[in-house]
């Protein structure tokens, strides 16, 4: 009785149409009589060196084999990501270099040897671009080569059929009337069906399929290339600033309108496309009750938009995680706060000031705010040049049944503004630059009360604030909103994406996808009966290849169909059942 039913046969003596199942994978000896049938069944080039012969070409060969081999490269891309942890941990420079100043001072004894490490510049460091070139080369030192020898793969044809087909992982055997030359014809047709690559050698047809696997693994290799080359571009040709802009002002993209403003070195000023937006308008609600009270539930800017001197103006919102792409850039809503509106006259009655002053949190989830407002063009009652300084705090929600002048809800239910006031030098007058959300009163006064208590006062909407002694006055006229964005340019990103997915992809490819060859081979017995062999090799072992060593021998038995088994001889068995010493006595 015949089967179709999958042996291994490793050195098996089962006769044919019994079958084995399983799928043991051959021994080294039996890789061996294998011969080229077994070969080629990967890219990886094979290590031949002998240590004990290597001069200096040697090693330096052998160097090179090291270098391009995958457990190097995985272990470069490993230390690439240990490199990368300290720069997201330890302040950088190039990002932000004030926590780097301040890192420096609360830590004395380790920012020395941070330094010397170059933990401070982790991605411009000599080590993290020593493994990062290493990685880059070792990749293509593996590429090159297997791509060659696949692409010399992709144009050869199978191998032959070894000698001993018993000897492979899968294998099936039946007796069959068909002719050879029909078995073969037939064989053939169904392997081209399901897409394998076929010709007939040596009596047998031979196949394989699964190509794509070794492709696969190639596009991986090729993936991590684009994907450092596209980190690269991305560093040295990258443009990133911020930029506060309150309802109703608007930022054009050049170097001045930035707040705070990184590039790469091979960056460019001249590079800057021309866009630009005006914030009409900032909404944010927030959580009122439950455990997620106070969690922002709108956080939407509306803006207008143009790109070019003259382009045509658009609108549109941009959200958390959903950035304005305009001009190559992206632009990123980061946070919000308050301005209030105030009108500043001095002791002339004239306007000394006016206009909406950006506060900034100093609490995050409530938004109390510092408010510096400074008034270098003031003259006090008796017409003499001064200057003015005010501070303190913008709070959305006063409640002064809490006992503190902190806010106790991030949205505008009580507003208000507490402010002290102080005159003398601001010392923007010396030529260095100051921070405008700081005040110096190390050569100011501060106003007094008419008792020596500090002077201060909490301001609605609406009210003005007098100052002593006829020094002017300061009107709360209203509040604006300012929104917080960052505009990046990156010209990497878009290519970073691509290679990602390609790498996805060929990583699947190399997993997923199995490289095997199937060998059919048809000759006629002694009985005059036609014998046929199937037999699978893979590069791994799978149990999915017995299967479809099954399948294919059902498909093939449709048009060569299992012979029946012969009949016994009688006298045959007698004879060979006889006892001895009868035979001996006649």
């Amino acid at each position: 009785m015949s089967t179709t039913d999958t042996d291994t046969a490793t050195g098996s003596s089962e006769p044919p149409g019994k079958a084995v199942k399983g799928a043991e994978a051959a021994g080294p000896a039996d890789e061996r009589d294998l011969g080229a049938a077994g070969a080629q069944l990967s890219t990886a080039p094979a290590e031949e060196i002998s240590v004990s012969s290597m001069g200096p070409i040697g090693w330096a060969r052998w160097f090179w084999r090291q270098l391009t081999s995958m457990r190097v490269a995985l272990l470069l891309l490993f230390l690439l990501s240990l490199g990368a942890i300290p720069g997201s941990l330890v302040p950088q420079t190039g990002i932000d270099p004030v926590k780097v100043e301040n890192f420096k001072q609360r830590h004395e004894t380790l920012a020395p040897v941070y330094e010397k490490l170059g933990l401070f510049h982790v991605y411009s460091s000599v080590w993290f671009s020593a493994i990062y070139i290493l990685l880059f080369v070792s990749l293509i030192g593996c590429i090159v080569p297997r791509t060659w020898q696949f692409i010399g793969q992709l144009r050869s044809r199978p191998p032959g059929a070894p000698r001993r087909l018993t000897r492979l992982p899968a294998y099936t055997t039946w007796r069959t009337e068909a002719e050879p030359e029909r078995v073969l014809e037939t064989a053939q047709r169904i392997m081209k069906r399901r897409r394998f690559r076929t010709h007939t050698v040596g009596g047998a047809v031979a196949s394989e399929k699964g190509y794509l696997r070794e492709a696969g693994n190639l596009l991986f290799h090729i993936a991590l290339i684009v994907m450092l080359v596209a980190f690269a571009v991305g560093q040295l040709y990258k443009a990133e600033g911020g930029k506060l802009i309150v309802e109703g002002d608007g930022f054009a993209n050049n170097l001045t309108q930035y707040d705070d403003f990184k590039s790469g070195t091979l960056f460019d000023k001249n590079d800057l496309a021309p866009f630009g937006f005006q914030l009409d308008r900032f909404t944010a609600t927030y959580e009122r009750s439950g455990p997620q009270k106070r969690t922002p539930r709108t956080f939407r800017a509306d803006v207008t938009y143009w790109e070019g001197a003259d382009g045509k103006e658009h609108k549109t919102s941009i959200k958390v995680n959903e950035p304005l792409e305009i001009a190559g850039s992206k632009v990123y809503l980061l946070g919000h706060g308050y301005a209030p509106i105030v009108t500043v006259r001095d002791g002339q009655g004239k306007v000394a000031f006016r206009g909406a002053v950006a506060s900034l949190p100093i609490d995050a989830v409530n938004l109390t705010e510092n408010v510096v407002i400074k008034v270098p063009d003031y003259r006090d009652k008796n017409n003499k040049k001064d200057q003015l300084g005010f501070q303190g705090q913008f709070v959305p929600t006063l409640d002064l049944n809490t006992g503190t002048m902190f806010s106790q809800f991030p949205a505008l239910d009580n507003p208000a503004l507490i402010l002290t006031v102080y005159h003398g030098s601001l010392g923007v007058d010396a030529g260095i630059p100051q921070n405008v959300y700081q005040l110096d009163t190390s050569r100011m006064k501060q106003f007094k009360e008419s008792d020596g208590s500090a002077f201060a006062k909490a301001l609605k909407v609406g009210d003005t604030m007098k100052l002593p002694n006829g020094a002017g006055t300061l009107k709360f006229e209203g509040i604006k909103t300012w929104a917080t964005f960052q505009i990046s340019h990156r010209p990497g990103n878009d290519y970073a994406l691509v290679g990602a997915v390609a790498a996805l992809i060929g990583l699947a490819a190399s997993l997923f996808i199995q490289r095997r060859r199937v060998w059919v081979r048809a000759v006629t017995g002694d009985d005059g009966v036609t014998v046929v062999e199937m037999a699978g090799l893979g590069r791994s072992e799978s149990a999915k290849l017995p299967e479809e060593l099954a399948d294919l021998a059902v498909a093939l038995q449709s048009e060569a169909p299992p012979a029946p088994e012969p009949e016994p001889n009688p006298d045959i068995d007698t004879a060979q059942t006889a006892d001895p010493a009868e035979g001996a006595r006649a």
